[in-house]
C-alpha cells in the first residue's frame, strides 16, 4: 500500500512537471499516432458501478486478447511504467465504467518484468486524462487485495495479511479524481500495520535465578527465562519469526527442568516436543530435540544462539543507597 502511494505521488510529480512546450502536444489519446478511442473501447467488456477486482481472481487473456492498439502504451508514462515494470509491459483489457463523473474508465491488467498490476485509465470526451493503480500484485500468499470503485467514482484501495495466532492486519487507502490538476489525489490512507508487537506471556514473572533474562536476536526473535517453583527448573517463553514472503513462526512457553548448571530440557508428559537451551556466558542456544511440529511452522525449527539483553540500571534506586551510605 506504502508502494502505490508512492508511485501516486511519482505520478504527479510527472504530472505537475510534463507542461507542454511550444508545438509539443501532450498525448491525450486522440492525438496518438494511430490510437482509435473507439476501437480500443470496443474491446473491453461493460461492467456497473459499483466495481470491485481483487488479486485472487486475475488470469492472463489469451495472446490475442492483449490490447494491441497503436499509441496505447505510450499513455502510461515512463517513469511509471519504469517503477511498476522495469520496462514496456502487456496489456488486458479487464472492464469498461462508463459514467463515473461523466467520464469513462478502462480496467486494465498488465504484466511486464515479472511483475503484475492493474491500471485504470480515464477518459473525458473521449480524451486520455490520467491513470491510477488499481491494484500492485505481490507474492506474499498471507496478502489479500481488493479495490473498489463506488458510483461517486472513489477509489479504495484495501489489503489484508494473515498474522500469527489467527491475528489480520488491514490497510486502506482512499483516492479522488482532482479535475483540476487531472490526476488522483489520496484523501485517506490507514497503513497496514503488520509488525504487530509480540506479547510475553511471562514478561513480569521474578527473573532472580542466574539464568533469567530475555536472550534477543530482534523484537520478534527472543529467548525469556524467568524464575520457576525451584531453583532446579526455570520458566521460559521462545518466539521465533523466519523467512519474508514466507514467514515461519514458532513459539512455545514451558518449564525446563535444569539437567546441569548449564543446560535446561523441556520436556513434558504428553508432548511430543523436546527443546533443549544451553547456557554460555550472556548467550543460550536452542535445539529441537524431538518434533515441535505443532508450535511452529512446517518449514523452521527450534534453533540458534540468542544473546542476553542487558538490564538497564535504574538511576533512582542508586541514588536512594548513596544517601543512606552518607548516613
Amino acid at each position: 500500500m506504502r508502494l502505490l502511494g508512492c508511485l501516486l505521488l511519482l505520478l504527479g510529480m510527472v504530472a505537475c512537471s510534463d507542461e507542454p512546450k511550444k508545438d509539443t502536444p501532450v498525448a491525450t489519446g486522440s492525438d496518438v499516432s494511430g490510437f482509435s478511442y473507439d476501437a480500443f473501447a470496443n474491446t473491453f467488456p461493460k461492467a456497473s458501478l459499483p466495481y470491485a477486482v481483487a488479486d485472487s481472481v486475475l488470469e492472463k487473456g489469451s495472446d490475442t486478447a492483449q490490447i494491441h492498439q497503436p499509441g496505447f502504451a505510450a499513455l502510461l508514462p515512463d517513469s511509471l511504467s519504469q517503477s511498476l515494470f522495469g520496462g514496456k509491459p502487456a496489456y488486458w483489457p479487464l472492464a469498461r465504467l462508463d459514467d463515473v463523473q461523466n467520464a469513462a474508465c478502462f480496467v486494465v491488467y498488465a504484466v511486464g518484468g515479472g511483475r503484475e498490476a492493474v491500471l485504470l485509465y480515464r477518459f473525458e470526451q473521449k480524451k486520455f486524462s490520467a491513470v491510477i493503480p488499481l491494484l500492485l500484485l505481490d507474492k506474499d500468499g498471507a496478502t489479500a487485495q481488493v479495490t473498489t470503485i463506488d458510483k461517486s467514482g472513489t477509489i479504495t484501495c484495501s489489503i489484508s495479511k494473515k498474522l500469527p495466532k489467527e491475528q489480520t492486519a488491514e490497510g486502506k487507502e482512499v483516492y479522488v479524481y482532482n479535475a483540476e490538476l487531472k490526476s488522483f489525489t489520496l484523501i485517506g490512507n490507514d497503513p497496514l500495520e503488520d509488525d504487530q508487537d509480540v506479547l510475553n506471556p511471562i514478561d513480569t514473572l521474578s527473573r532472580k535465578h542466574a539464568l533469567a533474562g530475555d536472550y534477543v536476536k530482534n523484537d520478534r526473535n527472543f529467548v525469556s527465562i524467568r524464575d520457576a517453583r525451584n531453583p532446579s527448573e526455570i520458566n521460559f517463553f521462545v518466539h521465533f519469526e523466519k523467512g519474508e514472503e514466507d514467514l515461519c513462526v514458532g513459539e512455545l512457553k514451558g518449564t525446563a527442568l535444569l539437567t546441569s548448571s548449564t543446560t535446561a530440557v523441556y520436556r513434558q508428559g504428553g508432548d511430543p516436543c523436546v527443546l533443549e537451551l544451553t547456557f554460555s556466558g550472556n548467550t543460550v542456544m536452542l535445539r529441537e530435540m524431538e518434533g515441535c511440529g505443532s508450535r511452529r511452522g512446517v518449514q523452521c525449527v527450534f534453533e540458534g544462539s540468542f544473546t542476553r539483553k542487558k538490564v538497564a540500571a535504574t538511576g533512582g534506586a542508586k541514588n536512594v543507597q548513596k544517601k543512606k551510605a552518607k548516613k
